[in-house]
Formats: structure tokens, C-alpha cells, sequence
């Protein structure tokens, strides 16, 4: 027997200016089952979700919530009727306990008009215990780490008895043991005859924990399928509108002379690190979280200071001591937290790709502005860019093409070495193909390119030589073809070659 359908969205059409942003969407969510959302960035995911959630009216169609057609006014009122979305970017005051997050505006008061503190702690840590967190709810939510904020954030959910639970990338930040305990609550939830909304671009994740796929392209609605019944080849197909016969497309090249060499580096996290990187080459960064990746890559870009060590740029000793001085070498460096570090989000995607190379626009203090926007545009095509202008907010595009946008930005300032730190983060499996094609063209115009990644397909997929970093060190190397998943892994974890 079919288990209850909690939620029913059909036919939803939405129009901006310009954009017609969903025709025909739909999406069914049944009780004790988890539906994956799955399509590229752009797809309308987000647009939907705002749509149910009341942040955006609708044109047309139609939403059913528990048998009744609804209309939420905001999140307060879907909240208040049982459906809760946790964002991707987390929403918690860290100077506040976990009770006070949980309870924020909404805090149990006495009849004589003040704040309940000891009914407030003690529904809370039964929220934590329902989740099984052995945290008490007095913490500060700044000690808590990104897996146990999200914990967090779904205790907030069912503090409003939710019935509907939604979950924007939940995983993209966490650990393998905090996605596994993410999992297990999930599962529980599931047990409670919650309904989950699962949004990511993490394709194996869907077949472990998602029970129904619904995937949308170009806003319209394309399928909804049993997990069980769909390969991941098939998925991807159905998200993309074509086949993806080959997900790293790797060329092969001879590398050039030597580009940056950098001895026995050492600073914040990263101790007496060596190697060397050639023209025409992309190397691969790989180790797990804390391994010291990104340190090392903000430290020869200028982001942290080192304390000891030599870097050389074609055979001549650089001094970086600042992101500018990296930028005046040749280094460019595209964050991994492409909101927080990479872009400027109020700003346009003109004035966002062409921030750090005015310099190459202006003379006796004037910018050319027909110059820039020429270029900008270049860019823009040649990155295939979805934007209806030059002109557009950046805030406004979707996760793939902000991500397109901040590689384009620092090759604006036409780099020798180009760092890029988890490119591909949060970002579909249409984009991915693009932008690996796009880090291919720039190899083969001689480009140096040092790739670090988390997704270990990625580095074996994409890399000519990979080195394997571990507690700040890096702990092994390996040529492309002598590199397998299994000995990344090894080296990850310590295990010397």
C-alpha cells in the first residue's frame, strides 16, 4: 500500500521579468518516505521551494498540503502549519544557546509574562534526545560543529511538529561520520512518518538514503521515479536532457618546464611542504577535511602568512605576503566558499568578474568601461554563462553559474597558476562537465592548474599528478595512471605508500 501523500504541488508556473522560471512543476511528498529533488542549478528547485514556502506567489496550479488546498502567506505560516526548509547555509546565532536557537521568537513564557527558561531547556534537550545529540541545549551554538548545527536546525523543524521536512544540500558541508549520523536521523524521521524533501547534487547519496526521485529541467517537470528503479546514468540523463558519456574528460598533453616550486613550506596547518608544478599541468590536492589543503593554498596565495619556506615562479623567489601580492605574481586563487570569499553578492556579474583586473581597463585613473564590458562578455560566452545581462546581480544566478563567474573573475587577471578549491562544490552535473572542459582549455593553453578536492573521482578524473596530503604533510604522490581510489584513501588516513 502507497504510504500517505502529505504534499501534492501540481502544474506550478512562475514568471519574472524576462525568465520564465517553472512551467508545469510538480512534486509529491509521501509520508515515511524520502523524495530527492534533483536537477541542474537553474532547474527551478529553489524557486519551487519558495513557492510552497510562501516567500514567492504563484501564477498557476496548485498545492495540497494534508488533503487541503493551501496558500502560505511566508515561511512564519508554513512553518506554523508543519512544512520547515533547512537551508543550506545555516541560519543559528552562535552566541546562543541551542534551546534559545530552537525556540527564537517563539520562547514559552509564565502567566506572569516572562521567559520559561526551565520548560525551554527541557523541551529542547528532548528535541536533541529525539535526535539522539548528547549535547545539552545550554551550549552555545558556536561550539557546536557544522554537522551538529544541522542538528540543530532539524530540532528547530520538529519543534514545530513538522510533517514535511526539507533539506537543501545538507551534506555539502559535513564529514563522512556526521553525513552518516545526518542518515540516521533521517531514518528516524522516516520511522516518525515525517516526509523528506532531499535536494543535492550528490548523486550516490541518492540511492543511499532517498526512497522517490522527482527531477525538473528548465523549471518543468520531467519524472518522478523509486530510486530502486533508476541507474545513475539514467538520472543523470534525465537531469541534463543528454548523455554524459564521459564525466572527466581528461586530455592528455605533454607538461611544460616549471612553473611555481615551492620548499619546505610551513605556516598555519601546513609543515615543510614541497613540490612542483608545471606549465600545461593540473595537479591534484587530495586529503581529508583538515589535512591542511586549504591552508596551503591560501598560504602561496597570500591569504596566511607563512613562517618558513621558498616559493619560486619560473625559477624566481617570490615574497607573498598578502592576497594582492599573490594576485600582482600571477596566483590566483578561486575559494571553495565561493559566497563568502570569491563574490561579492550585492554586485553585478560584470562588476563581480571584472573586480580584481581593472587594472588591465584603466589608464591615468579612468576606467574603460566599453573595454570591460567587451571582455566581460567574452567571458561570458565562452563560459556559456545563464544570465539575462552583464548587468544582472550576481545573488540572482544559480550555484553553477556564480561558480563559472568566480573562475572567470581570476582568470580576468590573466594568472601563471590558478588554484582552484573545490570547483565544483554544490554544483550540478551539467555545470561540472562544463566547467572541467573549460579547466581543460586553459591546460591546453599552458596554464599551471593545482585542483583540490574532497570528491576523489574528481582528482583521479581530472588530474595528471596527484599529491596526498595528512596532518599539515603531504604523505604521497602519484603519477595519474598508477593512481586508484583505494590508495588516496590509504594515504588520507596516514598509511605511508
Amino acid at each position: 500500500m502507497r504510504n500517505e501523500t502529505l504534499l501534492k504541488i501540481s502544474a506550478i508556473e512562475k514568471s519574472f521579468p524576462g525568465v520564465k522560471a517553472l512551467s508545469n512543476a510538480c512534486l509529491s511528498v509521501y509520508s515515511g518516505r524520502v523524495m530527492a529533488l534533483m536537477g541542474e542549478n537553474g532547474a527551478g528547485k529553489s524557486t519551487l521551494m519558495k513557492v510552497l514556502t510562501g516567500i514567492y506567489s504563484k501564477d498557476r496550479g496548485s498545492i495540497k498540503y494534508l488533503g487541503r488546498e493551501v496558500n502560505f502567506k511566508g515561511t512564519k505560516d508554513s512553518q506554523e502549519a508543519g512544512i520547515a526548509i533547512i537551508h543550506q547555509e545555516l541560519n543559528l546565532v552562535g552566541n546562543l544557546t541551542i534551546a534559545e536557537n530552537i525556540f527564537l521568537g517563539r520562547e514559552f513564557t509564565t502567566p506572569w509574562g516572562a521567559i520559561d527558561w526551565k520548560k525551554m531547556y527541557q523541551e529542547a534537550d528532548k528535541l536533541l534526545s529525539r535526535l539522539n545529540v548528547s549535547h545539552s541545549s545550554h551550549l552555545l551554538c558556536s561550539e557546536l560543529s557544522v554537522g551538529e548545527q544541522q542538528m540543530v536546525e532539524i530540532a528547530k523543524a520538529l519543534s514545530f511538529n513538522s510533517k514535511v521536512i526539507i533539506m537543501d544540500e545538507p551534506t555539502d558541508a559535513l564529514t563522512d561520520t556526521e553525513t552518516e549520523a545526518l542518515f540516521k536521523v533521517i531514518n528516524e524521521l522516516k520511522s516518525q512518518q515525517c516526509g523528506i524533501v532531499y535536494i543535492s547534487h550528490r548523486i550516490k547519496e541518492i540511492f543511499q538514503i532517498c526512497d522517490d526521485v522527482t527531477v525538473l529541467r528548465d523549471g518543468q517537470f520531467i519524472g518522478e521515479s523509486a530510486a530502486a528503479d533508476l541507474t545513475e546514468e539514467y538520472l543523470i540523463e534525465m537531469m541534463v536532457g543528454r548523455k554524459l558519456d564521459e564525466q572527466y574528460p581528461h586530455i592528455e598533453q605533454k607538461k611544460g618546464d616549471v612553473c611555481l616550486s615551492v620548499e619546505n613550506l610551513t605556516g598555519s596547518g601546513v609543515q615543510n611542504v614541497s613540490f612542483q608544478l608545471h606549465h600545461g599541468e593540473i595537479l591534484g590536492i587530495s586529503g581529508l577535511m583538515g589535512a591542511g589543503r586549504t591552508e596551503l593554498m591560501k598560504m602561496l596565495y597570500g591569504a596566511l602568512p607563512k613562517t618558513r619556506g621558498k616559493v619560486r615562479l619560473n625559477r624566481k623567489e617570490i615574497h607573498v605576503k598578502s592576497p594582492q601580492d599573490g594576485l600582482d605574481q600571477g596566483i590566483v586563487y578561486i575559494s571553495e566558499d565561493r559566497k563568502g570569499d570569491g563574490l561579492v553578492l550585492g554586485m553585478s556579474v560584470k562588476e563581480n568578474m571584472s573586480l580584481t583586473a581593472l587594472h588591465h581597463f584603466s589608464k591615468l585613473g579612468r576606467i574603460n568601461h566599453t573595454a570591460e564590458r567587451m571582455v566581460v562578455n567574452d567571458f561570458i560566452e565562452l563560459f556559456n554563462i545563464k544570465t539575462p545581462s552583464l548587468n544582472q546581480q550576481i545573488s540572482l544566478l544559480s550555484g553553477g553559474n556564480q561558480q563559472k563567474v568566480a573562475i572567470a573573475k581570476g582568470l580576468m587577471t590573466r594568472p601563471e597558476v590558478l588554484i582552484l578549491d573545490e570547483p565544483t562544490r554544490g554544483v550540478d552535473v551539467g555545470a561540472k562537465k562544463e566547467i572541467y572542459q573549460l579547466i581543460n582549455k586553459f591546460k591546453q593553453e599552458g596554464l599551471s592548474i593545482i585542483l583540490v578536492s574532497s570528491e576523489m573521482p574528481e582528482v583521479l578524473g581530472m588530474s595528471d599528478r596527484i599529491l596526498v596530503m595528512h596532518e599539515g604533510k603531504i604523505n604521497a604522490e602519484f603519477e595519474r595512471d598508477e593512481a586508484t581510489q583505494e590508495k588516496l584513501l590509504a594515504a588520507s588516513i596516514g598509511k605511508v605508500a
